[in-house]
């Protein structure tokens, strides 16, 4: 006799609507990336995405806080590189804090949604 698969809940995708900008999964990500890697660009290729649209993401991000987010150093011999500044680290800790909690809370309607899915 076949099991039947277990019934996944969905998850989460959460953007936070400030009236001065908005942050949501991709932001984030870029600055995740952005730490890992230790620059705009390399942060964008990691995540597909131009150089111009990480940095127009990276200065959004520093002018709707009240202080800059990602601080980068500007290229040359040595090469340039970006970082999180503390003020990025809180931000991406409450945006991962606020997604957990979320998530927690909408489990068991999203589980009771999941139920009433067509399954393959």
């Amino acid at each position: 006799m076949k099991r039947a698969a277990p019934i996944e809940a969905g998850s989460l995708s959460l953007r936070i609507d400030f009236p001065q900008g908005r942050i949501g999964p991709g932001k984030i990500a870029l600055m995740e990336a952005i730490d890992r890697e230790g620059s705009i660009s390399a942060a964008g290729r990691a995540l597909a995405m131009s150089y111009r649209r990480a940095w127009d993401l990276v200065d959004t991000l520093n002018k709707l806080l009240d202080e800059p987010v990602v601080e980068a150093a500007t290229g040359g011999y040595r090469g340039g590189g970006a970082t999180l500044t503390d003020a990025g680290r809180r931000l991406v800790a409450d945006y991962r804090a606020i997604e957990r909690a979320a998530q927690r809370a909408a489990e068991p309607r999203l589980e009771a949604l999941a139920r009433r899915l067509k399954q393959d």
